[in-house]
């Protein structure tokens, strides 16, 4: 299936949209267990300690830049998430590292409107929805990154592997 905008994309853009599409799941090259960093992201979720998740994402994007051995990533937690044109909260954002700047991620803590900590799932999807941006630009060396079909099995592939064994049934949060 393709999304809508696939239409609008030039020729070269459709290619590439359609090589990320095929793409549907990422394997983490086995190495020590993430998990105590992701119990990590959680527990410092529940404890409402932007420091101590901050952290913990750093730690996993560390683990997982080795893993791929691909460019080291800056994880930024913030406070609470800003309000888009149209009234739509900004979940996360990957920045590739443009003009000398470091390739960062940036996720919120809290929602925009109620300003409530992010549910752990909805958070760590989010954060490994960038990192799979940051894939395909170094991993999958696609001159773009474009939210296709196969996109999405790659961020569900890695959610899969991450959660801890008692979360595992996962489906898409929107």
């Amino acid at each position: 299936m393709r999304f809508s905008y696939y239409h609008r994309l030039s020729a070269r853009q459709q290619a590439v949209y359609r090589k990320s599409d095929a793409i549907e799941a990422v394997r983490i090259p086995d190495d020590e267990p993430l998990g105590p960093v992701v119990a990590e992201i959680a527990s410092g979720l529940v404890a409402e300690d932007r420091g101590r998740t901050q952290a913990a994402c750093q730690a996993l994007a560390d683990g997982l830049v080795r893993r791929f051995d691909v460019p080291r990533i800056e994880v930024a937690v913030l406070a609470k998430r800003p309000v888009l044109r149209g009234g739509d909260d900004l979940m996360g954002l990957y920045e590739p590292g443009e003009r000398g700047m470091p390739i960062r991620i940036t996720v919120w803590m809290r929602t925009a409107q109620h300003r409530k900590v992010v549910a752990f799932k909805t958070f760590l999807r989010t954060l490994l929805h960038e990192f799979c941006h940051h894939l395909d630009y170094e991993f999958f060396r696609l001159p773009e990154t474009f939210h296709t079909e196969g996109f999405y099995k790659r961020e569900s592939s890695l959610m899969n592997q991450l959660l801890p064994p008692g979360l595992k049934s996962v489906t898409r949060e929107r």
